[in-house]
C-alpha cells in the first residue's frame, strides 16, 4: 500500500478528530524510526501555529543529529518557529540528586560535610541501573506538570523499557502511600508529646510533606499518560515477522497499564512497483515476503493502521527531509 503525500492519512485524520489530545507517544522497538516520527510529527504541529516540545528519554535516540543542532542536555531548545526540542541528561539530574541529599543531610544533622561512609553510600546508589531510569522519570514529571506547550511529543525508550516507565508510577504511588499512611499514623503518637519534640517533629512534618509533594507530582504525570481523553500513544511497526509479534505482545501489555492505543504507523515499506522493474532478484524477494506480511499487519491491526511509511533513500536529518517526511506521514502541509 503506498504513502499517501497529497490528501490527508489516517495519521492526520486522527490528529485532527482529537484535537484534545496533547501528550502523543511514538513506541516500539529500538531502531525503527520512533525518533524521525517524533520530530516530523512535532514539526507538522508546529507548522500549523502550534507550540510544540519534542523530547527524548531514549538514551540511545538523537535529536541532535535529526535537527543538525547541539540539543543534549541543554533544556528545551528552539529549533523553528513554534518548535523546541530537549533530550534529557540523566547524568547532570543524578547529579543534582546527589547535592540535594548531601545538603539535606548536613541542614539536618548541622554537619560541616557528609561523612565518608554516608558519601561512599551516595556515590553507590548512585550506580545502580534503575537510578538511570529514575532520574529520567522524574525529569519527565518535571517537563510534563510544567504545562509550558501546546503538545509533547515523547520519543520514547524501546518497549521494554517504556513499560518500566510507565509503570514506576503504579510503584512509587503505591510505596508512597504505604510511606505516607505510616507517617500520619506516627503523627497521632507525636502530637503527645510535640512540645517536648517539637523540631523532631517539624523536621518530620517535612518529610512527610516531601513524600506528599512527590506523590503529586507522580500522579500528576501518571494521570496524564494514561488519560484517553488527552493521551495517544502510536506504536512503529515494520513488515518483518518478529517485529510483528513482539508490537502485538506489547500493545497487550501497555492495555494493562491503561495505555490508550491510537494506532499503528507501518515504517520501511519497499514500494510494491519495483518488484516489476528490472531489479535485483534480493529485492523482489524482499518485496514479496513484506507484500506478506503487510496482510498480516492489516489482518492482526485492522483500521488502527494508520500511514504507511516508505522506505527512504536516505536518513532523515536536517528541516527539509523532516519536511518531506511530515508530507508522507500527515498528506502535506493541511491547516486546520
Amino acid at each position: 500500500m503506498a504513502p499517501q503525500t497529497r490528501e490527508q492519512t489516517d495519521l492526520a485524520r486522527v490528529f485532527n478528530e482529537h484535537p484534545e489530545r496533547r501528550y502523543i507517544m511514538f513506541g516500539g522497538k529500538g531502531g525503527l524510526g520512533k525518533t524521525t516520527f517524533s520530530a516530523a510529527t512535532a514539526y507538522w504541529l508546529a507548522r500549523q501555529g502550534h507550540r510544540v516540545l519534542v523530547f527524548s528519554v531514549d538514551p540511545q535516540a538523537s535529536l541532535s543529529d535529526i535537527f543538525q543542532q547541539d540539543i543534549f542536555g541543554k533544556g528545551p531548545v528552539k529549533i523553528m518557529e513554534n518548535l523546541w526540542a530537549q533530550e534529557i541528561d540523566a547524568d547532570s539530574h543524578i547529579k543534582a540528586y546527589q547535592a540535594e541529599i548531601r545538603q539535606k543531610i548536613l541542614d539536618m544533622y548541622g554537619f560541616s560535610e557528609v561523612p565518608e561512609e554516608i558519601e561512599h553510600y551516595i556515590q553507590a546508589a548512585s550506580a545502580e541501573p534503575a537510578m538511570e531510569e529514575s532520574a529520567i522519570f522524574d525529569a519527565v514529571v518535571d517537563i510534563v506538570v510544567a504545562g509550558d506547550y501546546d503538545y509533547y511529543i515523547y520519543d520514547l525508550v524501546p518497549l521494554g523499557h517504556a513499560l518500566y516507565y510507565l509503570s514506576m508510577a503504579k510503584v512509587y504511588d503505591e510505596w508512597i502511600n504505604k510511606i505516607t499512611k505510616l507517617r500520619e499514623e506516627m503523627r497521632e503518637y507525636e502530637q503527645v508529646s510535640k512540645v517536648m519534640k517539637r523540631q523532631k517533629l517539624t523536621e518530620e512534618d517535612q518529610i512527610l510533606a516531601e513524600l506528599l509533594d512527590i506523590k503529586s507530582r507522580i500522579n500528576a504525570s501518571s494521570r496524564i499518560l494514561t488519560d484517553k481523553e488527552k493521551t495517544a500513544f502510536f506504536f512503529v511497526v515494520v513488515p518483518e515477522e518478529m517485529i510483528i509479534v513482539d508490537t502485538r505482545n506489547a500493545a497487550e501489555l501497555f492495555s494493562r497499564f491503561d495505555v490508550p492505543t491510537s494506532g499503528y504507523v507501518v515504517n520501511r515499506v519497499v514500494p510494491a512497483e519495483l518488484a516489476e522493474q528490472n531489479v535485483p532478484e534480493y529485492l523482489k524477494n524482499r518485496i514479496a515476503m513484506q507484500q506478506r506480511y503487510l496482510g498480516e499487519i492489516r489482518q492482526t491491526f485492522g483500521d488502527e493502521v494508520l500511514a504507511y511509511v516508505p522506505e527512504l533513500e536516505r536518513d532523515i536529518t536536517g528541516l527539509p527531509a523532516i519536511e518531506r517526511l511530515a508530507d508522507i506521514m500527515y498528506g502535506g502541509a493541511s491547516q486546520r
